[in-house]
């Protein structure tokens, strides 16, 4: 075989490998985050609509240190029933909450681990995020800061937690980070309690980032945005 057609084949394969690369490059960086932004947007207007429709009934205004809002029917696995806020990652920063860490769930938004605390209630209310890919929500995590806020609502009631550490990591096997009392977080005793988790390094899956939080403050939804979202 002469030489020219050798070097001819070979670059021919050189451009179509690196043809191949750059258009998953684009799948994994812009694409994915296209489709994450469609369906977590349609999964919050799917909750609004709900919302608008049934509402749920709420508590009063109560401090944190009050018993927790009455339970609800049970979580749907893979549907959304809540909309978190974190001030720190964009003044427009909002994901859907669905239930359950499915890869297919993930990619609508985020997801709370099946078996954890409901939102607000007496135990660990433990959600996880994508890092990167899919809307990359928790692309800015090692920003939190202690006294960060992390508001939720479920269309009834805004639920203010407080981030009481900054970022922790660990390994994906060290699930303690969700018991109902995570003690690596300092909490001594039950609480009412958030864990969020993404996946770290940026780029990678090899371990964690964790950051916990207490439930600060409650108010129904129809005395406006707490004063986390409002200020």
């Amino acid at each position: 075989m002469p030489v020219r057609l050798i070097v001819r084949t070979f670059s021919e394969l050189c451009i179509t490998v690196g043809t191949l690369i750059v258009l998953f490059v684009v799948y994994v960086m812009f694409w994915t985050g296209i489709k994450a932004a469609g369906a977590s947007d349609g999964q919050i207007e799917t909750l609004q609509d709900t919302w608008a429709q049934s509402p749920l009934p709420g508590p009063t205004s109560t401090p944190a240190a009050e018993p927790a809002p009455p339970a609800h029917e049970a979580y749907e696995p893979g549907r959304p029933f809540a909309v978190m806020y974190v001030p720190r990652l964009g003044k427009d920063w909002d994901w859907p909450v669905l239930e359950g860490t499915r890869t297919k769930t993930l990619r609508k938004g985020l997801g709370h681990y099946e078996g954890t605390a409901r939102l607000g209630e007496t135990g660990n209310f433990s959600v996880a995020g994508h890092r990167r890919t899919y809307g990359d929500p928790f692309r800015d995590f090692p920003k939190l800061r202690p006294g960060d806020a992390v508001v939720l609502t479920d269309g009834a009631t805004w639920f203010t937690y407080r981030i009481d550490s900054r970022p922790h990591r660990t390994v994906p096997s060290d699930v303690g980070v969700i018991d109902d009392v995570p003690r690596k977080a300092g909490f001594d005793g039950p609480g009412r309690y958030l864990t969020l988790t993404t996946c770290e390094p940026e780029w990678g899956s090899s371990h964690r980032l964790i950051v916990w939080a207490h439930l600060d403050a409650t108010q129904p939804v129809e005395d406006g945005k707490p004063r986390a979202l409002s200020g």
